[in-house]
Protein backbone atom coordinates (compact mmCIF):
# COMPACT_ATOMS: atom_id res chain seq x y z
CA UNK A 1 0.00 0.00 0.00
CA UNK A 2 1.38 3.28 -0.55
CA UNK A 3 2.57 5.13 2.19
CA UNK A 4 1.38 8.33 4.03
CA UNK A 5 5.00 10.25 3.66
CA UNK A 6 4.87 13.17 6.77
CA UNK A 7 7.62 15.72 5.76
CA UNK A 8 9.43 17.11 9.10
CA UNK A 9 11.34 20.64 8.95
CA UNK A 10 10.01 21.45 5.56
CA UNK A 11 8.41 24.75 4.27
CA UNK A 12 4.64 24.71 4.22
CA UNK A 13 4.63 25.18 0.09
CA UNK A 14 6.43 21.59 0.11
CA UNK A 15 5.01 19.90 2.56
CA UNK A 16 1.22 20.41 0.48
CA UNK A 17 3.38 19.39 -2.23
CA UNK A 18 4.45 16.18 -0.89
CA UNK A 19 0.60 15.67 0.70
CA UNK A 20 -0.27 15.45 -3.19
CA UNK A 21 3.18 13.58 -4.75
CA UNK A 22 3.39 10.87 -1.58
CA UNK A 23 0.15 11.31 0.15
CA UNK A 24 -1.41 7.52 0.98
CA UNK A 25 -1.36 6.29 4.27
CA UNK A 26 1.43 3.61 6.83
CA UNK A 27 4.04 4.97 9.08
CA UNK A 28 5.66 8.20 8.75
CA UNK A 29 8.76 8.58 6.05
CA UNK A 30 10.99 12.03 6.11
CA UNK A 31 10.79 12.88 2.56
CA UNK A 32 11.78 16.13 0.61
CA UNK A 33 11.24 17.16 -3.50
CA UNK A 34 14.45 18.33 -4.88
CA UNK A 35 13.86 21.59 -6.23
CA UNK A 36 16.54 23.22 -8.43
CA UNK A 37 16.70 25.68 -11.23
CA UNK A 38 15.97 22.98 -13.58
CA UNK A 39 13.31 21.16 -12.23
CA UNK A 40 10.95 24.58 -11.34
CA UNK A 41 9.05 24.60 -14.18
CA UNK A 42 8.15 21.25 -13.39
CA UNK A 43 4.73 19.65 -11.83
CA UNK A 44 5.64 18.66 -8.13
CA UNK A 45 4.79 14.64 -9.69
CA UNK A 46 7.89 15.39 -12.26
CA UNK A 47 10.38 16.52 -9.93
CA UNK A 48 12.77 14.32 -8.36
CA UNK A 49 12.29 13.45 -4.63
CA UNK A 50 13.85 11.17 -1.33
CA UNK A 51 11.95 9.37 1.05
CA UNK A 52 14.40 7.97 3.73
CA UNK A 53 17.64 9.38 2.16
CA UNK A 54 16.79 7.08 -1.16
CA UNK A 55 16.31 9.29 -3.96
CA UNK A 56 13.74 8.90 -6.83
CA UNK A 57 14.26 10.21 -10.38
CA UNK A 58 10.91 10.23 -12.05
CA UNK A 59 10.50 9.40 -15.77
CA UNK A 60 9.90 12.35 -18.18
CA UNK A 61 6.83 11.94 -20.56
CA UNK A 62 9.37 10.42 -23.31
CA UNK A 63 11.35 8.11 -21.07
CA UNK A 64 8.89 5.51 -20.84
CA UNK A 65 9.06 4.01 -24.20
CA UNK A 66 10.23 -0.10 -23.61
CA UNK A 67 10.01 -0.30 -19.41
CA UNK A 68 9.69 -3.05 -17.52
CA UNK A 69 9.99 -4.08 -14.47
CA UNK A 70 9.35 -7.55 -12.40
CA UNK A 71 8.94 -7.44 -8.52
CA UNK A 72 5.59 -7.65 -5.80
CA UNK A 73 2.58 -5.70 -6.08
CA UNK A 74 0.44 -4.66 -3.79
CA UNK A 75 -2.82 -3.07 -3.48
CA UNK A 76 -4.76 -0.27 -1.25
CA UNK A 77 -8.44 -0.07 -1.33
CA UNK A 78 -11.60 1.59 0.96
CA UNK A 79 -9.03 3.40 3.25
CA UNK A 80 -8.08 5.79 0.89
CA UNK A 81 -11.09 6.08 -1.59
CA UNK A 82 -12.00 9.88 -2.27
CA UNK A 83 -8.45 10.66 -1.57
CA UNK A 84 -5.89 12.69 -3.53
CA UNK A 85 -3.62 10.73 -5.70
CA UNK A 86 0.39 12.14 -6.83
CA UNK A 87 -1.46 14.08 -9.91
CA UNK A 88 -4.58 15.49 -7.72
CA UNK A 89 -6.94 13.37 -8.74
CA UNK A 90 -9.49 11.39 -6.40
CA UNK A 91 -8.80 8.23 -5.85
CA UNK A 92 -11.21 5.86 -7.13
CA UNK A 93 -10.76 2.33 -5.71
CA UNK A 94 -13.27 0.90 -8.45
CA UNK A 95 -11.31 2.36 -11.36
CA UNK A 96 -8.30 0.72 -12.86
CA UNK A 97 -5.41 2.95 -11.51
CA UNK A 98 -1.81 2.54 -10.02
CA UNK A 99 0.76 3.86 -7.87
CA UNK A 100 4.37 3.59 -9.08
CA UNK A 101 7.70 5.89 -7.68
CA UNK A 102 9.33 6.65 -10.99
CA UNK A 103 6.94 5.92 -14.21
CA UNK A 104 5.11 9.12 -15.58
CA UNK A 105 1.72 9.79 -14.35
CA UNK A 106 -0.44 9.02 -16.84
CA UNK A 107 0.91 6.39 -19.03
CA UNK A 108 -1.05 3.09 -18.90
CA UNK A 109 0.43 -0.55 -18.24
CA UNK A 110 0.06 -3.56 -18.35
CA UNK A 111 0.35 -5.71 -15.28
CA UNK A 112 0.82 -9.70 -15.39
CA UNK A 113 0.63 -11.49 -12.32
CA UNK A 114 3.88 -14.09 -12.65
CA UNK A 115 0.85 -16.77 -9.98
CA UNK A 116 -1.92 -17.48 -12.53
CA UNK A 117 -0.83 -15.84 -15.47
CA UNK A 118 -4.22 -12.88 -15.25
CA UNK A 119 -3.01 -9.85 -16.75
CA UNK A 120 -4.40 -6.11 -15.97
CA UNK A 121 -4.02 -2.57 -17.72
CA UNK A 122 -4.05 0.13 -15.33
CA UNK A 123 -3.39 4.17 -15.66
CA UNK A 124 -0.61 5.59 -13.23
CA UNK A 125 -1.55 8.46 -11.55
CA UNK A 126 0.05 7.63 -8.34
CA UNK A 127 3.35 7.40 -6.24
CA UNK A 128 4.34 4.53 -4.46
CA UNK A 129 4.63 1.82 -2.88
CA UNK A 130 7.63 2.46 -0.82
CA UNK A 131 8.11 -1.05 1.07
CA UNK A 132 11.24 -2.63 -0.49
CA UNK A 133 10.50 -5.09 -2.76
CA UNK A 134 7.37 -3.96 -3.92
CA UNK A 135 7.41 -2.30 -7.51
CA UNK A 136 3.08 -1.05 -8.21
CA UNK A 137 0.34 -0.46 -6.10
CA UNK A 138 -2.62 -1.83 -7.53
CA UNK A 139 -6.05 -0.17 -6.96
CA UNK A 140 -8.90 -2.78 -5.92
CA UNK A 141 -10.75 -3.36 -9.03
CA UNK A 142 -7.29 -3.95 -10.86
CA UNK A 143 -5.82 -6.12 -7.54
CA UNK A 144 -8.91 -8.38 -7.59
CA UNK A 145 -8.85 -8.84 -11.40
CA UNK A 146 -4.95 -10.39 -10.81
CA UNK A 147 -6.55 -12.29 -7.64
CA UNK A 148 -4.14 -9.78 -5.24
CA UNK A 149 -6.49 -8.72 -2.66
CA UNK A 150 -6.66 -12.01 -0.46
CA UNK A 151 -3.00 -12.54 -0.44
CA UNK A 152 -2.05 -8.94 -0.19
CA UNK A 153 0.58 -9.14 -2.44
CA UNK A 154 1.90 -11.07 -5.70
CA UNK A 155 4.78 -11.23 -7.87
CA UNK A 156 4.29 -9.29 -11.35
CA UNK A 157 5.56 -8.54 -14.26
CA UNK A 158 4.97 -4.68 -15.30
CA UNK A 159 4.88 -3.10 -19.05
CA UNK A 160 4.58 0.65 -19.92
CA UNK A 161 2.38 0.86 -23.20
CA UNK A 162 2.09 4.51 -23.57
CA UNK A 163 -0.89 7.14 -23.35
CA UNK A 164 -4.09 5.97 -24.28
CA UNK A 165 -6.34 7.11 -27.06
CA UNK A 166 -10.03 6.22 -28.77
CA UNK A 167 -10.68 6.50 -31.80
CA UNK A 168 -14.11 7.60 -33.54
CA UNK A 169 -15.03 3.56 -33.35
CA UNK A 170 -14.19 3.27 -29.95
CA UNK A 171 -11.04 1.62 -30.87
CA UNK A 172 -8.46 2.10 -27.94
CA UNK A 173 -4.48 2.32 -29.41
CA UNK A 174 -1.99 3.72 -27.06
CA UNK A 175 0.90 5.83 -28.34
CA UNK A 176 4.41 7.04 -27.49
CA UNK A 177 4.94 10.18 -27.01
CA UNK A 178 5.56 12.55 -30.14
CA UNK A 179 8.27 13.98 -28.63
CA UNK A 180 10.22 10.15 -28.41
CA UNK A 181 13.03 10.28 -30.94
CA UNK A 182 16.05 8.71 -32.13
CA UNK A 183 19.29 10.66 -31.62
CA UNK A 184 19.72 13.29 -29.91
CA UNK A 185 20.34 13.36 -26.21
CA UNK A 186 22.82 14.62 -23.79
CA UNK A 187 22.93 14.83 -19.77
CA UNK A 188 22.93 17.71 -18.33
CA UNK A 189 25.51 17.31 -15.04
CA UNK A 190 25.38 20.63 -13.18
CA UNK A 191 24.67 24.85 -13.72
CA UNK A 192 26.42 27.14 -12.77
CA UNK A 193 25.66 31.29 -12.11
CA UNK A 194 29.26 31.97 -12.65
CA UNK A 195 30.30 30.91 -16.64
CA UNK A 196 33.64 30.31 -16.23
CA UNK A 197 33.12 27.18 -13.57
CA UNK A 198 30.65 25.57 -16.49
CA UNK A 199 33.30 26.38 -19.04
CA UNK A 200 35.98 25.43 -17.02
CA UNK A 201 33.70 21.55 -15.72
CA UNK A 202 32.70 21.51 -19.38
CA UNK A 203 36.29 21.56 -20.65
CA UNK A 204 37.32 18.67 -18.54
CA UNK A 205 34.34 16.44 -19.75
CA UNK A 206 34.92 16.99 -23.17
CA UNK A 207 38.40 16.15 -22.78
CA UNK A 208 37.00 12.97 -20.91
CA UNK A 209 33.90 11.85 -22.66
CA UNK A 210 34.23 13.43 -26.34
CA UNK A 211 31.45 15.88 -26.20
CA UNK A 212 30.46 18.68 -23.79
CA UNK A 213 29.15 22.29 -23.94
CA UNK A 214 27.86 24.79 -22.18
CA UNK A 215 24.02 25.89 -22.55
CA UNK A 216 22.23 29.61 -21.00
CA UNK A 217 18.85 30.29 -19.74
CA UNK A 218 17.23 32.33 -17.69
CA UNK A 219 15.49 30.77 -14.32
CA UNK A 220 13.59 33.77 -12.44
CA UNK A 221 15.90 36.55 -13.76
CA UNK A 222 18.67 34.73 -12.85
CA UNK A 223 21.30 33.43 -15.56
CA UNK A 224 22.53 29.90 -15.20
CA UNK A 225 24.94 28.14 -17.46
CA UNK A 226 24.25 24.53 -17.82
CA UNK A 227 26.94 21.80 -18.70
CA UNK A 228 25.70 19.33 -20.89
CA UNK A 229 27.81 15.88 -21.77
CA UNK A 230 27.72 13.54 -24.44
CA UNK A 231 25.85 12.94 -28.04
CA UNK A 232 23.63 9.68 -26.97
CA UNK A 233 21.32 7.71 -30.07
CA UNK A 234 18.38 7.04 -27.51
CA UNK A 235 17.27 7.96 -24.07
CA UNK A 236 18.46 4.35 -22.74
CA UNK A 237 21.70 5.14 -23.62
CA UNK A 238 21.59 8.74 -22.22
CA UNK A 239 19.88 7.01 -19.04
CA UNK A 240 22.76 4.48 -19.01
CA UNK A 241 25.43 7.60 -18.80
CA UNK A 242 23.17 9.40 -16.35
CA UNK A 243 23.65 6.95 -14.18
CA UNK A 244 27.47 6.33 -14.62
CA UNK A 245 27.76 10.48 -13.86
CA UNK A 246 25.87 10.08 -10.52
CA UNK A 247 28.24 7.58 -9.52
CA UNK A 248 31.26 9.99 -10.46
CA UNK A 249 29.79 12.95 -8.30
CA UNK A 250 27.03 14.45 -9.90
CA UNK A 251 23.73 13.45 -7.97
CA UNK A 252 21.46 15.54 -9.21
CA UNK A 253 22.03 15.13 -13.49
CA UNK A 254 19.01 14.15 -15.59
CA UNK A 255 18.44 13.35 -19.46
CA UNK A 256 17.75 16.15 -22.11
CA UNK A 257 16.31 15.95 -25.69
CA UNK A 258 19.01 18.21 -28.03
CA UNK A 259 17.54 20.89 -29.90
Amino acid sequence: MPDELKSLLLPLSLILLLSLLLGACGPAYRSRVIDTPETRGLKGWEKPYEVNGERYQPMRRDQHEGFSEEGLASWYGPNFHGKKTSNGETYDMHAMTAAHKTLPLGVWVRVTSRVNGRQSIVRVNDRGPFVKGRIIDLSYSAARELDVVGPGTAPVRIEALGYRETDGAGKIAYRQPKSYTIGSYSVQVGAFTVAENARRLSAQLEEKHGHAHVEEGWVNGSLFHRVRVGKYPSIEAAETARVDFEKSGFPNCFTVAMD
